[in-house]
């Protein structure tokens, strides 16, 4: 026997992004024809569709995690690798999509309505999507981004028009049986129905379903039986039809006291407020419309308690129907007075205005930079954290084991203003920066580095900033050189000072070889 879910946990994850191709088109008589690397695919999507082959959450209550396909990566001669295919995934109809917490994500209603429940990863370019003319030969690609991952509720709500509330063994599943071609679990011991029930009735020219969860019992709010877990399946109905049990054999009950009882539930029941229907609002059970049926008037007792109790009943203000589930007496009249509920009920709303919610354009501000920078303290040192799509996007696409691509991304960096703004809100040479969230990546940030990677002339997949980056001194060692330089030079203006006092000269080679020329034309009596 199939089980009945209509509430699940769903770990869904888009495909990731293929990783771009590095290349270089190499032919006859042409050794170093341009970068031909192409781009890398993306993932896949996880998409949830409303399909009427699907009633029930049992597949994702067995299986909970769901993953697209992966994109291709890029290859050779311009070639883009391969998107992944997009998940689809069947979902009853009037499946509600939430997030842990209970955040409403989507109401899936109607045949074909579609949610992304998660995003495939963008694919990476490749190197010859990243030449430019002053980056002609680029030696490294971007790699793929992962897709989006989340973990979703799916809640099932029935798709019915009306519905039938009432106490355990009050004949709720037989009328429905009686009245449509639904064939519920019918015995005579309460709590036989153990999931809702739909039914299709047709009276004239309206057809509408009908719906029945299991019986409702006093303290249902606080936990007791069964009914109360499934009242989110009589939502979406137009009204409720209480069906009260009129030839009970219990001493300590009656159509009235079992009629306070079930409107004191419902009146207890939190309807899910967080999504507005059609009509753009959300109608509390116990003020939707409702019929009173008095059910088992073809038992004898049933017939007396019904007269009895039906006088009282309608001058509360319910229209009170009597019938019979076993000799259908009845049946006729009930179902043309819910079809009157319903037809109104769809009046209302196709004569209703549709509620679109004005488009709110909310420009890029000028000044916005696209990204942010917090100050943070870890282990008593300071820490600055860079959040924002691009800086995060840009460092998840970086090869790190390339030193090109590293200067790349160092380019982008500064161009888009981060080192700028972490001057300005007081990092200093040493400080660790973190680009993303708590996975995101650490650098010890040592504003020396220079932009313009494609104007140095390196190798492919090398950049000068990086590879000598080890043997670079830090501006402390520098200042230390710089103060050694000046002690040295103190030192030595120091002993030629000394040198002279003490008389001590010291003439240069060319001032001695002029002396011994000027003597030599004296001796050869040279006057001039």
């Amino acid at each position: 026997m199939a089980s009945f879910v209509d509430r699940v946990v769903l770990h869904v994850s888009g495909g990731t992004g293929g990783h771009g191709c590095v290349s270089v088109k190499r032919e006859k008589f042409k050794p170093l024809g341009g970068p031909d690397g192409g781009n890398g695919g993306n993932g896949g999507d996880v998409i949830l569709r409303v399909s009427s082959q699907t009633t029930t959450l049992l597949d994702y209550h067995h299986a909970p995690h769901r993953h697209a396909t992966n994109g291709g990566p890029g290859m050779g001669d311009w070639r883009d690798g391969k998107n992944g295919e997009t998940l689809v995934l069947p979902v009853p109809d009037g499946t509600v999509v939430k997030t842990k917490d209970g955040k409403v994500l989507a109401d899936l209603v109607g045949e074909g309505t579609e949610f992304v429940a998660a995003a495939g990863g963008i694919g990476g370019l490749g190197n010859a999507a990243l030449s430019s003319q002053k980056r002609r030969a680029p030696g490294f690609a971007l790699l793929g981004i992962e897709g989006e991952s989340s973990d979703i509720v799916l809640e099932l709500k029935s798709i019915a028009d009306i519905a039938l509330v009432g106490f355990p063994s009050a004949g709720k599943s037989s009328l429905i049986a009686a009245m449509s071609a639904a064939r519920p679990k019918i015995a005579d011991y309460p709590f036989t129905t153990l999931v809702p029930n739909l039914g299709v009735v047709q009276a004239g020219d309206v057809r509408f379903t009908i719906a029945d969860v299991p019986g409702l019992i006093e303290g249902a709010s606080e936990g007791r039986g069964l009914g109360h877990n499934f009242l989110r399946h009589v939502e979406r109905c137009a009204a409720l039809v209480h069906v009260l049990d009129c030839g009970t054999l219990e001493s300590d009950r009656d159509p009235l006291s079992d009629l306070a009882i079930i409107e004191a539930e419902l009146e207890k029941y939190a309807v899910d407020m967080s999504y507005a229907g059609v009509d753009g609002e959300v109608v509390p059970l116990n003020e939707r419309p409702k019929l009173v049926v008095l059910n088992k008037v073809d038992l004898p007792d049933g017939k007396d308690m019904a007269e009895f109790v039906r006088p009282d009943l309608e001058a509360r203000g319910y229209r009170v129907f009597e019938v019979s589930a076993t000799s259908r007496e009845g049946l006729r009249p009930l179902s043309f007075a819910m079809a009157e509920i319903v037809k109104a009920a769809r009046d209302a709303v196709k004569a209703a205005p549709p509620k679109v919610a004005p488009q709110v354009l909310r420009p890029r501000a000028v000044n916005e930079a696209g990204f942010r920078i917090g100050r943070e303290e870890k282990n008593l040192e300071p820490l600055f954290r860079v959040l924002g799509e691009k800086p995060v996007r840009w460092v998840k696409q970086t090869d790190f084991t390339n030193e090109e691509a590293i200067g790349y991304l160092a380019d982008r960096l500064a161009k888009l203003g981060v080192e700028t703004e972490l001057f300005k809100v007081g990092a200093k040479p040493g400080d660790t920066v973190v680009i993303g969230e708590d996975d995101g990546v650490v650098f010890d940030w040592e504003p020396t580095m220079m932009a313009g990677a494609e104007l140095l002339a390196t190798p492919r997949g090398t950049d000068i900033r990086i590879a000598d980056i080890g043997d670079r001194p830090t501006r402390a060692q520098k200042r230390e050189e710089q103060l050694e330089r000046r002690e040295a030079k103190a030192a030595a203006r120091a002993e030629l000072e000394a040198e002279r006092k003490a008389g001590i000269w010291t003439e240069s080679a060319s001032r001695r070889r002029a002396q011994t020329v000027k003597e030599s034309n004296l001796d050869n009596g040279d006057d001039d």
